[in-house]
């Protein structure tokens, strides 16, 4: 009772990334609330997953296994989530802001009739005074995300219902196992006594999945480019840089709007957020919209003309000067020291 659910996304054998982070970020909000955290793994074929949730401070996984469920589908898990929150009534649900969670959390915040913030970048545990009823009310979940278009950060409680609940993106939380797992308690739910007589009225017969052929997320060293870069070919000095130094390419909006990179390797709040040990930003302006997206990184270093540029503020070292003569001048470094 009132303890924090997250629900989990699985890949193939093993939990997504995104779960695993909210798990983690979960654990800590319970250490506050003096709480437990519980799990939901909805799947055909499950089996061992619920240690890797308690290795991650999940303390009960509910578990709903069925064939029918071995590939996402809307209505059954719809079904499978409220049935389980209304049973446990928790005070936080949480889901990743995936395709599947953008999907699902909505119709669970329907169902449930409480309110729901997406794509939250941040999560806290804090008190708020309304003064118009001259009511205090303690320990609500502070979610909070970019709005306007990144311009203003907004932080959105919701007061009256319960459970309170948000998706987070994916890669904006640390993933982070305890030093000892705890010892959980999984509890198996019978899917039929949960889901509605027309819910697998769909079946699926087949699924073709694109592997990615970029890992931005995973990556340890990106070097990214923004508008300044000025073309697709500049990127290619980008390139041979992050080459030198075993990492990935990554890009700004801009950049990407302008042709210079692809999508897949944006970064940034319309992207994908990243939080590799080095991050080199070429070019870049630094506006909020992006710096969402990297600013976790362990260290920034900013390649500019602009000594103001915004990325400054949070660059661990500032290069102020043309990328097309600071580039060329790492790169011819690094192959030289590089062993």
């Amino acid at each position: 009772m009132n303890n924090i659910i997250v629900y989990c996304e699985t890949n193939g054998n093993t939990v997504a990334d995104v779960s695993l982070e909210l798990i983690t970020k979960a654990h800590s909000l319970a250490n506050q609330l003096k709480v437990d955290v519980e799990g939901i793994l909805i799947g055909s074929e499950t089996e061992g997953l619920e240690k890797i949730l308690f290795a991650h401070g999940a303390s009960i996984v509910h578990k709903a296994e069925d064939s029918r469920l071995a590939f996402y589908q809307t209505l059954p898990h719809t079904s499978i989530v409220c049935a389980i929150m209304k049973k446990e009534k928790p005070q936080i649900g949480l889901f990743g802001a995936t395709t599947v969670g953008r999907d699902l959390a909505p119709r669970v915040a329907s169902a449930l009739k409480s309110g729901l913030t997406a794509d939250c970048t941040s999560l806290e545990i804090g008190d708020h005074y309304e003064k118009k009823i001259d009511t205090r009310y303690e320990n609500l979940l502070y979610q909070i995300r970019p709005a306007f278009g990144g311009n203003i950060v907004a932080t959105i409680i919701n007061p009256d219902t319960r459970p309170q609940l948000a998706t987070v993106r994916e890669g904006v939380m640390k993933q982070e196992a305890l030093q000892t797992p705890l010892k959980g308690k999984v509890k198996t739910w019978k899917v039929d006594e949960l889901v509605e007589k027309d819910d697998f009225a769909v079946e699926i017969i087949d699924r073709q999945v694109e592997e990615k052929k970029v890992n931005m997320k995973g990556a340890q060293i990106i070097v990214a480019g923004g508008y300044g870069i000025g073309s697709k070919e500049n990127f290619e000095l980008l390139r041979q840089l992050a080459d030198v130094l075993g990492g990935e390419v990554g890009g700004t909006r801009a950049a990407v709007d302008a042709g210079y990179i692809d999508h897949e390797r944006q970064i940034g709040q319309t992207g994908v957020t990243v939080r590799p040990k080095l991050y080199i930003a070429c070019g870049i302006s630094g506006q909020i919209q992006h710096r969402a997206g990297m600013m976790e990184s362990s260290m920034i270093i900013s390649i500019n003309t602009d000594p103001n540029a915004p990325i400054n503020s949070i660059a661990d070292y500032v290069i102020t000067g043309d990328f097309m003569e600071v580039v060329p001048a790492m790169i011819k470094y690094y192959k030289k020291n590089s062993k």
